[in-house]
């Protein structure tokens, strides 16, 4: 009798060469379109699953894990994972691992296209071009530039090293703060002077968060922390969407005490926040010091094609008996075998 293939349900949209690669070894379970699937239409394809690949719309808690009987490790295509219940993957003998280094530089180079599109206007611009309404050259839509200017880094891990190491050639002084101080020559090499987060607040005139969210980060930037603000300081974010208080922002964008907001993350993307908004502010969206992009930190072709073939072999190796290269757990080995 033939033996079974291991059933692998991947839930969002991937290369077809990665679906190709899976197929080899397994019966691939893939999502073809663009769209996120409910809760339960993934449930009902992962019950007899012997493994998942997650994106970051998927939430999987003690609930979901303890339907899927055949479950031995799911691999999250991403970085951050406090939509995942790790705890209770261990307890129930299931790997989780995550592709960690592969989203830094794209994320670092999109922070930079934010703090200089935000800054130089250049989405009124493009929409006055498209107006059809512009008569060539005038003196208008004033921005600011970054030379002279202090930035202020919330955060040093990978991803704001990566910010800080692209900033570095713009002629700023570079502000960061982080309870881990960077060693003195890594310091020195991306021109970075650690403050403390009330010095940073006072001094910058674009503050940029580049932490993990956790309940110690979950609003971090609020009314509390804007009103240390420098009048008219520009925030950046690209981290989380719940590092920031999006009705703080909006109302101090209201009011003037920001000049201007960028971001690429949003709150009702914590899917695992229990009182997420299910949408973002209208007052956010009208806003004419407001610069968006639709979560594209990571959305660089070959990038994302990396992190799919990485989230991939996470799960082939966890299936042949080996530690996965992404893990970030040491499951209760033996209660899934």
């Amino acid at each position: 009798m033939e033996r079974r293939k291991p059933r692998v349900v991947i839930t969002h949209w991937v290369h077809r060469e990665v679906i190709d690669m899976l197929g080899r070894d397994c019966d691939v379970i893939a999502n073809d379109t663009l769209e996120t699937l409910s809760r339960d239409e993934v449930l009902k394809r992962t019950v007899d699953a012997e493994a998942i690949v997650v994106f970051m719309p998927d939430r999987i808690d003690e609930d979901f894990l303890s339907r899927c009987s055949r479950l031995k490790v799911i691999s999250a295509a991403l970085k951050g994972y406090d939509n995942f219940d790790v705890n209770a993957c261990t307890r129930l003998g299931i790997w989780f691992t995550i592709v960690p280094d592969l989203l830094t530089v794209p994320t670092a180079e999109l922070t930079i296209g934010l703090i200089i599109g935000l800054m130089r206007n250049m989405l009124p611009g493009d929409r006055l071009i498209r107006s059809g309404t512009f008569p060539g050259w005038q003196p208008v839509l004033y921005g600011h530039g970054l030379a002279g200017k202090t930035l202020g880094i919330v955060g040093m891990g990978a991803v704001g090293q990566a910010v800080a190491r692209r900033l570095s050639g713009f002629e700023a002084r570079l502000l960061y703060t982080d309870p881990q101080p960077l060693p003195r020559e890594k310091e020195e090499s991306l021109t970075l002077e650690r403050v403390k987060l009330q010095e940073l607040l006072a001094s910058s005139d674009i503050i940029i968060p580049m932490v993990p969210l956790t309940p110690e980060t979950k609003h971090l930037i609020n009314s509390e922390m804007i009103a240390r603000m420098k009048l008219g300081t520009f925030l950046v974010n690209a981290c989380r969407g719940s590092v920031v208080d999006e009705h703080a922002v909006a109302d101090a964008l209201a009011s003037g005490r920001l000049g201007g907001y960028a971001a690429d993350v949003f709150e009702m993307e914590d899917w695992a926040q229990v009182e997420r908004p299910t949408n973002i502010t209208e007052r956010l969206r009208k806003s004419e010091r407001t610069f968006f992009t639709p979560h594209l930190g990571s959305a660089v072709d070959d990038i994302r094609r990396k992190i799919e073939f990485a989230a991939v072999e996470n799960i082939l190796q966890a299936l042949k008996g080996k530690v996965p290269h992404g893990a970030v757990n040491r499951p209760v080995i033996g209660l899934r075998l």
